[in-house]
């Protein structure tokens, strides 16, 4: 079977030009997806009187035969059919003769490969909402685990107020919720039919798109056959779901790697999950975080490569639009494997029961302890912030200053105020809903478990 167009053309093409412009490479991860459009298609076709039913039966069983092929790696990608489209074609006119010539009829690459890519999108979008919810079952399970282990909060990375370690690890937890809906919202504007837009201008056969809609299982079509053919915003906020899980994931690839370092110990990492030196025996190495941390750098390349190839193109469909699969692929790839590493990880990453929280991390508590005796909060703080000084100054932790050396700094402080200076206290004084108090974050564990059971049994 020829090429499609080479009906215009007295020359063969050219070898270079065939290599140039191939995308069976990568795009015959669509096989599947444009196999179901092909049924859908060819139900229309039926419908609208445009194929006889003997053809139409005829056409069915040949695209059987190349499901089946496809199933058991046993059909061949020919890269001078250009790609995958044109390969399932020249394989069913292999099969069946004449009659393949005819499943084209009403549509064009260029609508038929947009609603390839919307059926990977869905498809794809359901199994990392399915990895994201067992990441977050897998945080909620750890945070369980540890609900009264007390670790030291940071900002600016600097030692700041104590907080649980459930606190800590819910926190990622309402990260890739977020994640999640966002997922969700950009699955809405996928779920788009645009079959039976052409190569622009519709189809000049009575095709029922509301029927092959059925059949795909999309739940609208679209409503401008220029835009529709033309349109990848779609594709670019799937791209930016991936981004921002490969951002909450990287962040938190690097909160694990320095929190297993000798200089933190808070938590250790299982050693099936690690590797070692070629040169130094002592160590072992966070590798797989470090790899998590360093292909979220791929994936917002990704992104930004989309972007770019959309910014100049003018209506409607452009070759350049080609180039719009191997990011989408490389980038769903990696997020699949990243999430899956990070649910091992969480699974069985182990915290230090006792973790040394430091000594000025109650600074925050002696602070408002002066506020509940009447004075001014920034006039506390500055208060406070002397008395650091000095106990840094005389190399002494808070707990140690005694009552008479507290008082030269506020006459304010009674013997009541040492008390305040635990760490256990300092959580459970905590009086704000979503809050690291211990009340409240038992709330937030049990609420999350009860949300992931809902979720399970729908």
């Amino acid at each position: 079977m020829s090429k499609a167009w080479s009906g215009r053309f007295k020359e063969d093409t050219s070898k270079d030009v065939e290599l140039f412009t191939e995308s069976i490479s990568f795009d015959k991860a669509l096989a599947m997806y444009d196999l179901e459009q092909d049924f859908a298609h060819l139900e229309a076709l039926l419908k609208a009187g445009v194929i006889s039913k003997d053809a139409y039966e005829n056409i069915k069983n040949g695209l059987k035969k190349i499901k089946q092929e496809i199933e058991k790696n046993e059909f061949y990608f020919d890269i001078s059919k250009e790609d995958i489209h044109m390969n399932i074609e020249s394989r069913l006119y292999e099969l069946i003769g004449e009659d393949a010539k005819k499943l084209h009829t009403g549509r064009s690459r260029n609508d038929q490969v947009n609603t390839d890519l919307r059926l990977y999108l869905k498809d794809h979008i359901l199994k990392i909402f399915e990895l994201l919810k067992a990441l977050k079952q897998q945080l909620v399970l750890k945070a369980k685990e540890y609900e009264d282990i007390i670790i030291p909060g940071y900002t600016h990375l600097q030692r700041a107020q104590p907080v649980l370690v459930a606190h800590y690890l819910l926190s990622f937890k309402e990260a890739f919720l977020r994640d999640s809906q966002r997922l969700i919202d950009a699955y809405r504007r996928i779920d788009t039919l645009t079959l039976g837009s052409g190569a622009l201008a519709g189809a000049d056969f009575p095709l029922d798109r509301f029927l092959e809609a059925s059949v795909l299982n999309f739940s609208k079509i679209s409503r401008n056959s220029m835009d529709a053919v033309a349109d990848r915003d779609f594709a670019i906020e799937y791209m930016f779901c991936l981004s921002s899980i490969a951002m909450h994931l990287s962040r938190m690839a690097e909160d694990f790697i320095i929190f297993n370092t000798e200089e933190f110990k808070f938590i250790d990492l299982p050693d099936s999950l690690c590797t070692g030196s070629s040169i130094m025996p002592q160590k072992k190495n966070p590798d797989v975080l470090e790899l998590i941390r360093g292909k979220t750098g791929r994936v917002y390349a990704n992104l930004i490569n989309l972007m770019i190839n959309l910014k100049g193109l003018p209506m409607t469909y452009n070759r350049d639009l080609q180039e719009d699969k191997e990011p989408i692929f490389d980038a769903t790839n990696t997020i699949l494997n990243s999430l899956k590493m990070m649910i091992l990880i969480v699974k069985d990453l182990k915290f230090r029961q006792n973790i040394e929280a430091g000594n000025l991390l109650l600074a925050t508590d002696l602070a408002n302890y002066l506020v509940e005796k009447n004075i001014p909060f920034r006039e506390a703080h500055h208060i406070v912030g002397n008395i650091v000084a000095y106990a840094i100054e005389h190399q002494k932790p808070l707990e140690s200053l005694t009552k008479e050396e507290l008082n030269n700094f506020s006459k304010a402080f009674d013997k009541d105020a040492k008390d305040i200076i635990s760490k256990e206290l300092s959580i459970s004084r905590k009086k704000t809903y979503g809050s690291t108090n211990k009340d409240f974050v038992k709330k937030q564990i049990d609420l999350s478990s009860l949300e992931e059971s809902i979720n399970k049994n729908l």
